[in-house]
This record gives structure tokens, sequence and C-alpha cells, in this order.
């Protein structure tokens, strides 16, 4: 079961939703970068379950724990292992789920594949795996802010058929800002009513998906490498990999197809005063051929409903039988809120890895773009 990611900045997640811990090691990680064991915390704790009622009731602290890797604050160059203690587990929620399937959940997929699962909370396909990538891209985010100025900054843009009508100037540029709303769609009347629609599908026992979308600043031309390593590929690849995540899109998307050319093409200019290359707009989300190009790069990411709800569904067991299924346990009717600083933490990790990569590959690149007078020692 494949759980590892990047080429420099590795980074290899483990545990189940109800196992004693579920974490990460870090590998290839520079010495003596300072620890942000704070800035984990903080990432961690906006995606943790019972933060508030939209969200599963479910009450972890997710309190973080590091096991090695960091000596006296700084990083040692060593594997970095954090850890986070599970413990507001109720398995028996999933005693009638270890015979029965949930209909669109992984249960079934995974007992064809492996023939032998961990029912209890959905196993590894639970999304407190995320838990692992979220602390690793805390300290991705860190260098990044540290060494390129980038900033990554996520919200709701849809939830079911309510739109966040957030126009491109309106684009929120703070995390803490966008934390101010309950559902994370930073516009005060489609924040509204989105609670409300969560709230009504939760007491009916039912759930509701969306979309989330993310700006990056500042992220300079270079990183993402042709032709398997496309930053837009790696990008799709590490969100598509998020539990209930269904589609992707970067720039104008599926709704650049019904453009032209000549509408749809961005036309490059030089910046008066800085000198830098632009285009006067960003169709392509900050990616062309594969390589960021200078512009922010913006990109959606589609979540489905949650598959387990409480409404009664027809199904199949485990030998073969219909039957019907109305499931128990803390599920989110609404994964959206949650999902903001996971799907930032999977594009940090992306960006980091393509960084360190393209550091080494290009010293006189790094040297150019990076916020840093010399190449830090490895």
């Amino acid at each position: 079961m494949p759980s590892s990611w990047g080429k420099i900045f590795r980074v290899s997640t483990y545990g189940e939703s109800h196992g004693t811990s579920v974490g990460v090691v870090v590998d290839g990680v520079p010495a003596g970068l300072p620890f942000p064991e704070e800035e984990i915390q903080k990432d961690l704790t906006r995606r943790r379950p019972g933060q508030n009622d939209l969200t599963t009731p479910r009450d972890e602290k997710d309190r973080m724990v590091v096991e090695s890797g960091v000596f006296q604050g700084k990083t040692t160059g060593s594997p970095i292992l954090m850890k986070v203690n599970n413990q507001n587990t109720i398995g028996s929620d999933y005693d009638e789920m270890a015979h029965v399937f949930r209909p669109s959940h992984a249960d079934y997929t995974y007992s064809e594949k492996y023939g032998h699962r961990a029912h209890v909370g959905g196993g590894r396909s639970s999304v407190r795996e995320t838990i692992g990538r979220v602390a690793a891209a805390g300290l991705a985010r860190v260098i990044l802010e540290r060494e390129l100025g980038i900033s990554t900054v996520g919200w709701v843009d849809s939830i079911g058929t309510i739109d966040s009508n957030i126009s491109e100037s309106e684009y929120p540029t703070s995390r803490d800002f966008v934390d101010n709303f309950p559902t994370r769609c930073p516009k005060q009347s489609s924040n509204d009513a989105m609670e409300t629609l969560i709230r009504k599908l939760r007491d009916e026992g039912d759930s509701v998906g969306g979309v989330v979308k993310i700006a990056v600043r500042n992220l300079p031309p270079g990183l993402g490498d042709p032709v398997y390593d496309k930053l837009d590929a790696d990008l799709a690849k590490a969100i598509l990999s998020i539990s209930a995540c269904k589609g992707f899109e970067v720039g104008s998307g599926f709704s650049g197809t019904r453009q032209t050319g000549r509408v749809h093409n961005d036309e490059f200019y030089i910046e008066a005063g800085t000198g830098k290359v632009k285009t006067r707009t960003n169709n392509s989300g900050g990616i062309q051929g594969g390589i960021s190009n200078g512009m922010d790069l913006i990109l959606r990411a589609a979540f489905k409903p949650t598959s387990t709800i409480k409404i009664e569904q027809k199904t199949i067991n485990d030998k073969k039988e219909e039957t019907v299924l109305k499931a128990k346990g803390r599920h989110d009717a609404c994964v959206l809120p949650r999902a903001v600083p996971i799907v930032e933490a999977v594009v940090n990790l992306v960006l980091v890895d393509a960084y360190l990569y393209q550091r080494a590959l290009q010293p006189k690149w790094f040297m150019k773009y990076a916020n840093l007078d010399s190449i830090p020692e490895q």
C-alpha cells in the first residue's frame, strides 16, 4: 500500500483512523532549520475534528509529538518522525460495517484488493491519514515562506449549489481571515447560506460536497519538469490522493474549453519598475508546459459528499448478499471546511519538493529567486 511522496522532501505517512497513532516520517529536510513546532500544531488544529458544530463530533485534540530529527529546536538532517495519538475512538460504531460495504466508500475496493481491511473508522481510507501530510507540510510551508516568500491560502469556493461568489480581486490573502468563517468561505452571505445547508443535511442524516480553491502567491518561474514530472501533474496526483477528492483543475480548467485561443491566451508583458515577466491574464493558472511561469498558482479541488450517512441505503455484504445499511458513527456532513488546510498542505508538499529539486539542479536559479545570500549547506 504506497504511502510515500517526494523526490527530495520525502514524506511517508502511517497509521489508521482507530489505531494507536497516526503520523509521518519526513526525510530530506536540510539540517539547521528552525523547527516550527507551533506553526505545525496550528495547522493540525485547523484540520482537526470537533473544531465546531459543522464538523464531525469526534473530539480529537491532535497534539503532535516529535520523536526524532530535531535537536535544540533545529532540524538535524536526519528523518523527522511526527505523530499524533488517537484518543477519542469508538470502534463499536463500526461493528455492522465489518461485513457490510458502505455505498461509494472504499470498503468494497479495499476488501477486494487486499482481502483484509481495518473496518473501524475506515482504516487508511479515513481522512485521519492526512494528519501526517499536514504535519509535514507545516515544515514545508515555513521553508517556502522563508526562502521564496511563497504564500498559500485556500478557501471554500462552493458547497452544493451555493457558490462563494468571490471574484479574483477578492481572493483572500490570509489564512487567519479565512478561519474567521465557520465554513472557511470568506464571504459572509455565502458562508451563512452554506452553514444553513450543512446543518439541514446533517439533521436529515445526509451529506453534501463542494469545491476548495487555492491561490499561491510569489511562486517563481521554473518549478516543475517535463514530461512526466510536470508541476500541474504532480499537484493533480497529490490532491486527488486526498480522501473524497474527485476532481482537479488549474487555472481556467474545464471552463477554458469554452473559450477561443485568442481569448484564452495569456499575453506577456514586462512589469514596470521590476522588470519581471508577467501575463495580462492568468488563464494558465501560473503553469505553462508543466513549469511555473511566475504568476499566481490558482487551482480548484472537488470533493464528493461524505459517503457515510445515516439514511438507509441498499448495499451488499462480504458474502455478496444484498442488504440494507443504516450507518452509525461520527462523520462530517460536509468535509469542505476541514479540507481547506489539507489541500493547502499537499500543495505545499509538492512545491517544496519541486523547489528543493530545482535548487539542487540549478544553483544559478536559486541565487536569482531565493531570499538567501547563498545556498544552505545540506
